[in-house]
């Protein structure tokens, strides 16, 4: 019985779900990065028999280094292992998610999964005025002309507007190039129109080569491998109990949580 199952065909399943940042959150399990998925990709793909990998994603986006960072070493793996990668969308793989389902060979989705985001954005607040009306002085002091970046405590300076402007520009195009390349000929629609930052429902990212077909985990494991395929699942080791039951509340903690919040928000979800 244990040869039996043992000789039936296998995927490994990781599951990506939650906006990309460096630092987690107080819940632990909506934050992806590079640091706690290593060790989760490199388990995946050295599962022995494994006939495909596939990645379960569900992301608004986020860090684009957390997103280079991991898409390189889904690459790196696959290529080393000789493995294929199907990425299959639930509820959005929306820019830096997008980013991580083009590391899959291919990308299969809900039609109502939303795709795409293929843009950068810098978001910041002005505080000036307000610190005038309370009374307060912003002190600052720098070593070097251009230390002080786009300060929310003074006004914005032209001069920092075109730094950021070419910054996002120049990580634009790292995108670009990156979609570009993952994507190539099955792209249904010139740049100017797919790399906009819009995004589009499943069905209609299928129709301009965002990706390739409707389909579910379940679903396209079957077909790929027949009806009893085994499913592996490998993810991120839990947080202990009093971790879960007492989060973090620091201001990072908080201040992560929230920006999470926003990157899904934008989506509409």
């Amino acid at each position: 019985m244990k040869s039996w199952f043992r000789r039936r065909p296998c995927v490994a399943v990781v599951r990506l779900q939650g906006a990309l940042m460096a630092n987690a959150g107080p819940t632990g399990g909506a934050v992806l990065n590079i640091a706690s998925l290593a060790p989760v990709l490199e388990a995946a793909f050295n599962l022995k028999r494994a006939r495909a990998v596939f990645l379960v994603i569900n992301s608004p986006g986020g860090s684009a280094v957390q997103s280079s960072l991991i898409a390189q070493r889904i690459r790196a793996l696959a290529e080393e292992k000789k493995l294929p990668v199907i990425a299959v969308v639930e509820d959005a793989a929306a820019s830096g998610g997008y980013w991580l389902a083009c590391a899959a060979d291919e990308i299969v989705l809900d039609p109502g999964s939303i795709i795409g985001s293929i843009g950068v954005i810098a978001q910041g607040f002005g505080l000036g005025e307000a610190l005038g009306r309370l009374g307060v002085q912003r002190r600052l002091r720098t070593a070097g002309t251009e230390k002080s970046f786009w300060d929310p405590f003074g006004p914005e300076r032209p001069g920092d507007v075109a730094r950021l402007d070419e910054l996002l520009e120049e990580l634009h195009a790292e995108f670009r190039a990156w979609v570009q390349a993952r994507r190539g000929s099955r792209l249904q629609a010139p740049p100017e129109v797919l790399f906009t930052g819009r995004f589009w429902a499943g069905r209609r990212g299928v129709e301009l080569g965002l990706a390739d077909a409707m389909g579910t985990l379940e679903g396209e494991a079957r077909r790929r491998f027949g009806k009893k395929v085994r499913l592996v699942p490998f993810g991120a080791r839990k947080r202990g109990l009093l971790s879960r039951l007492l989060p973090g509340l620091s201001a990072e903690a908080l201040l992560a949580t929230a920006e999470a919040r926003a990157l899904w928000a934008r989506l509409g979800l």
